[in-house]
């Protein structure tokens, strides 16, 4: 092993880049993901209204503007959802209680 190499038993030192952010949970959350998704749909948006101008008004882009903006509405409506959303706090020992009670409540099940 050389010095410059870690043992197999150490993770990996956190990695703050925005792909590694965007996989953690609550980072829906973050505003600046917000805001990269919104100029991604506002992009779209963009591209599909110039391709509706171009194609002399195809039925096919104005329905692709349609679904794009549903969905964007749609991402808006459950953003504004998880921020008025108590956030849950639990402690590991509530975990490890739930998850006991499920086993033997399960154990029951089998039993009966």
């Amino acid at each position: 092993m050389t010095s410059d190499s870690q043992p197999d038993n150490v993770a990996p030192p956190a990695d703050d880049g925005f792909v590694s952010n965007i996989l953690t949970p609550g980072s829906s959350l973050n505003p600046v993901f917000l805001y990269i998704v919104d100029g991604v749909l506002a992009s779209l948006m963009t591209i599909l209204l110039a391709l509706l101008v171009l194609s002399r008004g195809s039925i096919h882009f104005v329905f692709l503007i349609l679904i794009t903006g549903c969905l964007w509405a749609s991402v808006k409506w459950f953003v504004a959802e998880l921020q008025n959303a108590p956030a849950e706090e639990t402690s590991p020992n509530e975990d490890t209680v739930s998850s006991e009670k499920l086993k033997s409540a399960n154990g029951k099940l089998k039993d009966e």
